[in-house]
Formats: C-alpha cells, structure tokens, sequence
C-alpha cells in the first residue's frame, strides 16, 4: 500500500544515515590481510640478480610474471607488470593505438574517420568513460547468461571496419557476475572482423576473486585466438588492486608477442623501469598459486557473508517486484527494477549513495532504467544490513507510486 510505503520511507529519512555503497572496494580487514607488505621485502635483489633498486626491466620480474602468468592465462615471456592500477594501462593501451599503429593496422586510430568499440551492458562505467574522453563511439552488446550476446558482436564486428575495439570483463563480470561461456570465448576467438587491427580489451579483473569452493572456469582467449589465427586480437589485463593493497598493487598487460613487443615500445617512452621494489615484494607475500589461492580464501571468508546478506534481505523485502543476480565470484550484485534513476535518488534522500543509475551503460543511459550496481564489500555487516533494507524501502515506495 502506498501509504505503508510512505510511512516506512519517512521513518527511513528520519533515522539520518551516512552509508555508501557506491565503489567496489575492498574493507579495511580486507586491507589488513595484506598488512605483512609494508614488512617487505627482506631483499631488494631479485631471482636473476636484479638490483630492485634500481632503473630498468621495464617487462617486469620473471619471478612475478612466473606466479602470475596460469592466474591470468598468459604465458610468462608474454606479461608485462605495471603499476597499482589495470586501469591505467587500459587508458595508456587506448592512447598507444590513438597514435601508433598496432600489429597489424594500416594507420594510427586516430587518422581513421570513427572508432567504434563494443560495450556489453551492463557493464563497467570506468570502461566508459576512456571511451568518452577520446570521443570513441560506444554501441552497446546485451549480455546474455553466457556472455555477451554473440550473435550480435559477429554481425557488428563483421559489418563496420569502424568497430576497432571490444571492452569484456569475462570472469565475474562488472556487475552482473557472469562469467563467459566456453562457446563465447571461442567465437570471440575465431569470428571474423570487418577491421584487420580489432582488439579485445580483456579486463580480467577478478580472475581469482572467487565466493565459492568450486569456482567458475574460464577458457583462455589467447591461446584460443592463436589457433584460430587472430594471435594479435587479445590484450590481457588484471591486477593484484581487490587482492592485496588496493592503492599499491601490481597490475599486468599481456598478449601477442607481437602487442607485447608493440607496447613495449610505447611505454619506453614513459617509463625507464617500474616499481621492481613492490613486485619484489609481492612475490615474498604471495610465494605461489596456492599462496594466492589461501589469500583469496581469507577474502572470501570476509565477504562472502555479506553477499549472502544482500541475497537474503532482497529475497524478504522484494522477491516481488525485483530481480538480482547471486555471483559466484567478482564485487557486485546487478539489481534490476522499475524506474531505478528514481529508487537511486530517493536513497540518496535517505542517506544512501548509490551508484548512478545508468553508470553501467555507455553515456551513463540505460534505456530500460533498471539496472542499479550494488557494491557490498566495503561496509561492515550491520551497515550493509541497514543499506540493502533502505534500498528496498525506496523500491517498494517508487513501486506504489508509479502503480
């Protein structure tokens, strides 16, 4: 009843909250898990005698690339480590192609007379707005529960040599959590592209960031492009920013030989080596795959609880009017309801900052209005608690005043 609704929302504005659910970051006992890193390392001498202090290496540490290359299913000699943040190298690899021709182009990006990138939706704002910066035309792809709809990416990419760029963040995606079928992997390997120098932007953020004892597996896109002859096809990126400290992480670029070789060459220009102190001591903390593996299971031993949470309030205040993914793995819960511009800002009203409405979709415009992210792992237990019942008091008033 409308007048219930009314009620319980008033009495939500009245209790004045503070809370924010906005970004998906990591909580402070999340942070402490890694806090052995500022102990680190004991040495500033790498594996092959590297002196950590120093200028040089710009492809990184063998030893980090070595723990890291099966994580991100990028063979070793094909990983290059950056600084804290994947995104960086997403906008430096956009500007790279602006104004040097990857393997295989027949000019610069920025001489050709559109760029096209494809965007399954919902999907990443950050992805977005690199997008939106260097005017690159956005068209966005409906994701299935398999992945991106190929049935559409093979008609778009196989029409428009204007479409040079895909963004995907195939293992527990950004928000939804789904990750790629096999089938998807393999046609996004093997489909035929209108542009010759078409590049997959394959953020695999959450590679390791699983919520359960059986995790989700992903087919290796890169080998699978090889074999179908499209080795340049695929640049790879990931990071250590929701393993270990999310400011000081390790991020990764990986690929071709050839878009190794090529990006090599483009960050030469910036850089005379990288952090090698913090990748040194990276490789003291992690150690190995199981090292990582143990750390990702004390992650989810933190949040793990809360997306049950988030599950189990949506489930008693709105099986009815709303649907929700359960991820298996990843950051985020993709809510969907009526008019979500408008529970976006009734929440905000109330003291709870949501994500924009529309964040997930190119130019911030989800043309259902429906899709709202949830990010649970920043707030503690009780906090979240009183969030996700205040979300859910701002739905079921929109609900009865939009009948």
């Amino acid at each position: 009843m409308l007048v219930t609704a009314q009620r319980d929302y008033a009495d939500l504005v009245q209790r004045g909250l503070s809370l924010d659910l906005t970004r998906g970051k990591p909580s402070p006992r999340q942070l402490d898990l890694s806090n052995d890193l500022l102990k680190l390392p004991t040495s500033y001498q790498a594996a092959d005698g590297t002196d950590g202090r120093n200028y040089g290496n710009l492809q990184g540490l063998a030893e980090l690339r070595e723990l890291f290359a099966p994580l991100v299913q990028v063979p070793a000699e094909q990983l290059v480590v950056g600084g804290n943040s994947s995104l960086a190298l997403m906008h430096d690899t956009v500007v790279h192609a602006l104004l040097t021709p990857v393997p295989g182009a027949a000019r610069r990006w920025v001489e050709e007379p559109e760029i096209t990138f494809l965007c399954p939706v919902p999907g990443y704002d950050r992805h977005f707005t690199i997008c939106e910066r260097f005017g690159i035309k956005m068209v966005p792809v409906p994701m299935t529960a398999e992945g991106p709809d190929m049935d559409v990416v093979e008609r778009l990419v196989a029409a428009d040599a204007s479409v040079k760029g895909m963004w995907c963040v195939p293992k527990y995606s950004n928000p939804s959590g789904i990750t790629y079928s096999d089938e998807t992997v393999r046609r996004l390997a093997a489909m035929r592209t209108a542009a010759p120098d078409f590049r997959i932007f394959w953020d695999n953020a959450y590679a390791v960031h699983h919520l359960t004892d059986t995790p989700d597996e992903l087919a290796d896109l890169l080998a699978l492009a090889a074999e179908h002859g499209n080795a340049d096809r695929v640049f790879v990126y990931a990071s250590t920013s929701k393993v270990t400290l999310a400011g000081s992480g390790v991020s990764f670029f990986g690929g071709s030989p050839a878009n190794v070789k090529w990006f090599l060459h483009n960050t030469s220009k910036q850089s005379i080596g990288p952090d090698k102190i913090n990748q040194l001591r990276h490789v003291e903390f992690l150690r190995d795959g199981a090292g990582v593996a143990a750390h990702m299971r004390r992650h989810a031993e933190l949040i793990g609880p809360k997306f049950e949470l988030v599950d189990k309030v949506l489930t008693e205040r709105l099986g009815d009017l709303a649907t929700w993914t359960s991820p298996r793995g990843g950051y985020f819960i993709s809510l969907e309801v009526p008019h979500a511009a408008e529970v976006v800002a009734r929440a905000k009203a109330a003291g709870i900052a949501l994500t924009p409405a529309g964040a997930t979709h190119p130019y911030g415009k989800d043309p259902d209005d429906r899709v709202i992210r949830i990010a649970p792992t920043y707030p503690g237990l009780d906090e979240l608690e009183q969030a996700i019942n205040g979300l859910a008091v701002c739905v079921r008033l929109v609900a009865e005043e939009r009948g």
